[in-house]
């Protein structure tokens, strides 16, 4: 149930609409059509404490002063960014209003308005866990001092709680809080100059996305969107018809012969225009859910390494020897590029709720670091410059690739397709990585520090036993891991090549040096670029799952099968963290990086490698189905039929 509660503390609280109601009244009944279930009138924060004790769900809170569209309520009570979010305004603070200042979307700061960056909109959602922080905020609110409004003196008292706020920023549609009667009419005037529906579909493309999605993707995808919706389709089902066009694509991709090609780019493009349009549909219809954001994530990867499958068999039909060989390579990259953007974004969100680097005495904050993080900021405020749609291009993003694919594909085959992708994600890869790391030491946040780093380096069972060192660290212990992966593999395709067999020593000195990254597991990962180890990890462990298959003499196509299922496990860790969702439910069985490798090390030393790679490649991947069984079908079904605590339920933080 979600509870909302008007404010009525304010004198705006009299004012009246151009047809004689009330703002108050008003506003109980946009709660009510923006989806909340029982809507109370508060008047004053007393009273708004006792009411919010009694909560059990996410409770929506606002002044009595806000006049704004229903939509705009709308998408605060089911804004995906949560679970604690506040409306922010771009209109000049009048006096009693909070000030805002917002980084990457996070409320960073309430109060100080030298810095801000809006103002409070006097509405805001906060999630069950916050609950108490909000009840709180509301006592020390109601005996505070302060010259601010009542909405506005509980939002700064919540922020200062530490509740993690996230804002919501008002696009197309209008939200004005008033002071007299005046402002009220005027703000009236323009809520009802506004066509909601249209206005609606524009909402649902992103306000920033990449150069291809803005131009080739989203001048046209809105009417989809809108005949999808009218249809009744689900943002899932867009998602499950994305699956269908790429796979397709990726059958005529390994077909091969020109006319193949051709459809099997024009259906790539087509499936990329729906996967856009899956996340427009839900912010359409505002049907968000975390199954979906889950399943999106998968999707995107799962789609696009399946194509990688289909140039490799293409490219391998066609004559080329190493066709396989460059869609692993291809997947690896991709992979490993996704690990550290994850990272970088987890550290760089987690940056932002942080004081700021001292200024030196020369006036620059962090060197080169801080250099660099100005710049990039200046180039990102300058949104349709070419240096701003440079800078989003380079990093190779998906619109990028997948246009590349279809046009390398269809004019060339699937070969060069393959090639290409490879040499602008080297690049893409080298620039970003550059660049992260020296704005990252700038930061000097441990962010790895912040979450379960055990379960996201993903270990087994020997790196849990195992002591923990200092030094060396866990970035570079696990950096050598993967330089030695690499220089295993590349040894293995020398010898391979030359038609000699490579000792089973060398694969066991290589394992050895492997799990010497488990050392760092239990250290400390404070460094400033701790956030690498996760990806130089799954470097470490794709590498030597490789070098294993080519020394065992696996097929290529099988090697590709086993590095794609460990992916998907890898792409769940990733996308709950993302979510801020807890661990996988049977992640324990799935024997951790170490394990794994030892097992497949074992089987090349005895002869039996391709049996490994299908033997353990099938256990993960059925280890994986029956944890998001579990996890988004059964867990959920058992809290729903769990009997409610007396009480109201626990609404305790966790």
């Amino acid at each position: 149930m979600t509870l909302a509660i008007v404010l009525a503390a304010e004198p705006a609280a009299s004012l009246t609409t151009r047809v004689g109601e009330r703002l108050v009244d008003r506003l109980v009944g946009q709660w009510r059509r923006a989806g909340a279930s029982d809507v109370r009138v508060a008047a004053d924060l007393t009273e708004l404490a006792a009411l919010v004790a009694g909560a059990t769900g996410p409770v929506l809170v606002s002044g009595a002063d806000l006049v704004a569209h229903t939509a705009v309520l709308r998408h605060l009570a089911t804004s995906p960014v949560g679970p604690t979010v506040a409306l922010v305004l771009t209109d000049p603070p009048a006096p009693g209003q909070a000030s805002v200042r917002e980084e990457r979307g996070q409320v960073v700061a309430v109060g100080d308005p030298a810095d801000a960056t809006g103002v409070f909109g006097g509405a805001l959602r906060v999630g069950a866990a916050d609950l108490p922080a909000l009840a709180a905020a509301a006592e020390a609110a109601a005996v505070g001092r302060a010259p601010a409004g009542a909405v506005d003196r509980l939002f700064a008292e919540l922020t200062a709680c530490g509740a993690l706020t996230f804002a919501h920023r008002v696009r197309l549609f209008v939200a004005h809080r008033v002071g007299t009667s005046a402002e009220a009419a005027v703000a009236e005037a323009a809520v009802a100059a506004v066509d909601e529906d249209r206005a609606e579909l524009r909402l649902s493309v992103k306000e920033r996305d990449d150069f291809f999605t803005t131009f080739f993707v989203s001048t046209w995808s809105p009417y989809v969107t809108k005949a999808a919706a009218r249809l009744r389709l689900s943002p899932t089902a867009v998602t499950m018809i994305s699956v269908a066009f790429a796979v397709a694509a990726a059958l005529l991709f390994g077909a091969g012969g020109r006319p193949a090609l051709v459809a099997g780019a024009i259906l790539l493009y087509l499936g990329f225009v729906l996967d856009c349009v899956d996340g427009q549909l839900a912010r359409y219809t505002r049907h968000f859910s975390a199954w979906g954001g889950w399943l999106d994530t998968m999707a995107d990867r799962a789609k696009e390494y399946l194509v990688y499958a289909g140039l490799g068999y293409g490219a391998t039909h066609a004559g080329f020897r190493y066709g396989w060989a460059l869609a692993i390579a291809a997947m690896t990259l991709q992979t490993v590029r996704h690990m550290t953007d994850t990272w970088y974004g987890a550290l760089h969100d987690e940056a932002a709720r942080r004081p700021r680097p001292a200024t030196g005495e020369t006036g620059e904050t962090g060197g080169i670091g801080g250099r660099l993080n100005a710049a990039s900021t200046k180039v990102q405020a300058d949104t349709g410059s070419v240096s701003y749609w440079l800078k989003r291009t380079v990093v190779f993003p998906i619109g990028e690739r997948w246009a590349l694919i279809a046009l390398a594909a269809a004019l060339f085959g699937p070969l060069v397709a393959l090639c290409a992708v490879l040499v602008w994600g080297v690049l893409a890869f080298a620039y970003t990585g550059a660049l992260r790391t020296l704005r990252s030491r700038w930061m000097r946040v441990p962010v790895m520090e912040t979450v379960d780093a055990t379960l996201h380096r993903d270990d087994g069972p020997w790196a849990r036993a195992v002591p923990a060192v200092r030094r060396p660290g866990p970035l570079a212990l696990a950096v050598l891991g993967a330089l030695v992966a690499a220089a295993l593999l590349v040894w293995a395709l020398f010898t391979v090549h030359a038609g000699d067999r490579l000792p089973g020593w060398a694969v066991l000195l290589a394992l050895l040096v492997l799990l010497v990254g488990a050392l760092g597991t239990r250290a400390p990962h404070c460094g400033p670029v701790a956030w690498l180890v996760p990806a130089a990890l799954r470097a470490g462990e794709y590498l030597f799952a490789i070098a294993v298959g080519v020394v065992g003499g696996a097929p290529a196509w099988l090697i590709f099968g086993y590095v794609f299922v460990l992916t998907l496990h890898h792409y769940d860790l990733t996308a709950r963290l993302e979510k801020r969702q807890s661990a996988p439910p049977l992640h324990g069985w799935t024997l951790g990086w170490d394990g794994r490798s030892a097992i497949l090390a074992l089987a090349a030393i005895i002869g039996i490698t391709s049996i490994a790679l299908v033997t353990l490649g099938a256990y993960l991947l059925v280890v994986f189905v029956a944890s998001v069984v579990l996890a988004w079908v059964v867990l959920p079904a058992r809290a729903r039929r769990a009997p409610t605590p007396v009480g109201g339920g626990d609404r305790s933080p966790g």
